[in-house]
């Protein structure tokens, strides 16, 4: 069996020849590696005459791939490219960390329910939890898994998988029911008439309640921007509101809420676990643990 030394071909010919098959220009290359655009040339070359095939097909400064060039760029590509990442990694002063990025509220109303289950198969390091209002903060190269809300076409790159519908219902605590017990009637406009707690959203949204009981009456009641405060005024007794399934499971089954219709709404996006394609087996085990703490319940 041939060593890598051996069947391989030198380490500066192929990030030679993959800046110039990406910049398509033999001087942007050179530039972009800081050496002269004549070594460029002949480390291509020699490459070309290692592997006894023509990878590009030079006009000028201006260069095109072949279709063996193509294949030989992307291979290139996504092999150094994992060699990158794992050094960038192991680089890192907290490379023992684990990340899991998400929003705020769904981290304290779903997350940390489950907190236990990922310290348990993350062994290796420490787990930290990064929350912002910012997506694009979940992107960051650190972050092993996120969280959130939308539709796998909105993460090009990354893998989704869906952790539960962006479903909503009405709920309260068992004493504003026993105060306003026409409630449990399953009659929107039952609503009416009631203290109201709002999040702050279109009024065609499925999460406020305009839309819900199908009114255009003005709604007396606080709007809050943040989901938590709202369903902490709802566990107080003080309204009725409209609760996303995923965040409301442990305040209902620990009996702080009820629901109050067997009916509910669904947005048309979604909660999704988000991982890069290629990850660690502990970053797989924690996303398919996630998931299946969904399917369990």
């Amino acid at each position: 069996m041939k060593t890598l030394k051996a069947s391989l071909p030198l380490l500066n010919a192929m990030v030679a020849f993959e800046a110039t098959a990406r910049l398509g220009n033999l001087t942007a290359a050179a530039q972009e590696l800081a050496i002269a655009q004549s070594a460029v040339s002949r480390h291509i070359a020699n490459l070309e005459k290692r592997l006894s095939i023509e990878l590009l097909a030079r006009k000028g400064n201006r260069v095109a791939l072949t279709g063996n060039g193509a294949l030989l760029a992307e291979a290139i590509r996504d092999g150094l490219g994992t060699v990158r990442d794992t050094v960038e990694r192991l680089s890192e002063p907290d490379g023992d960390t684990f990340v899991i990025g998400s929003g705020y509220d769904l981290v304290q109303a779903w997350l940390m329910p489950r907190f236990d289950v990922v310290t348990s198969l993350v062994t290796h390091g420490r787990v930290t939890l990064l929350t912002s209002s910012d997506p694009r903060d979940f992107s960051r190269p650190e972050v092993a898994i996120s969280i959130r809300f939308g539709r796998p076409e909105h993460w090009p790159g990354l893998i989704a998988r869906k952790l539960f519908d962006g479903e909503w219902f009405p709920v309260c605590s068992p004493a504003f029911l026993e105060r306003y017990p026409a409630l449990a009637t399953e009659d929107p406009e039952a609503f009416l008439d009631v203290p109201l707690l709002h999040l702050a959203a279109p009024a065609d949204a499925v999460d406020n309640w305009n839309s819900w009981i199908g009114t255009d009456r003005k709604l007396t009641g606080p709007t809050f921007s943040s989901y938590l405060p709202m369903m902490h005024e709802a566990i107080a007794g003080r309204g009725a509101a409209l609760a996303w399934a995923g965040f409301v499971e442990e305040q209902l089954r620990l009996g702080q809420l009820v629901r109050l219709t067997a009916a509910s709404r669904r947005h048309d996006e979604a909660f999704y676990v988000l991982t890069r394609r290629k990850t660690t087996p502990v970053v797989q085990a924690v996303a398919q643990a996630l998931l299946d703490s969904v399917a369990a319940r």
